[in-house]
């Protein structure tokens, strides 16, 4: 369902429907990916990340050798369905296991906005 200011947007006229400009609500999330390198095709997973580069902030990967998989964690500003479509391909390919978190956060604007850090 729409936030407060979609439907804010709606009502004023602001929201053009037609050409799907209805504002879609970016949360902060997390995304960890273990991969076994032996059964994945880490090209293709690589690829997908790739595709939703404007989505990630940060990424870091370290392959664990002493378990023989890699890992890869990704920090993400993204949309609810932006990051189920990422993590449902990610979940298709053999040897890869994906899990994630959103959450909602201020966006920084406002008078709750304690830029302070107090």
């Amino acid at each position: 369902m729409p936030g407060p200011s979609a439907k804010r947007m709606f009502l004023s006229g602001e929201a053009d429907l037609i050409h799907g400009s209805i504002p879609v609500e970016k949360r902060l999330g997390t995304v960890s990916i273990i991969l076994d390198p032996q059964a994945t095709p880490v090209a293709t997973v690589n690829e997908l990340i790739s595709q939703f580069g404007d989505d990630i902030v940060a990424r870091l990967g370290l392959p664990y050798r002493d378990r023989g998989v890699s890992i890869i964690t990704l920090v993400t500003e993204s949309s609810v369905e932006r990051m189920s479509a990422l993590t449902g391909k990610l979940g298709k390919l053999p040897g890869v296991q994906v899990r994630s978190l959103m959450a909602r956060t201020r966006t920084g604007e406002g008078p709750d906005d304690d830029s302070t850090g107090q």
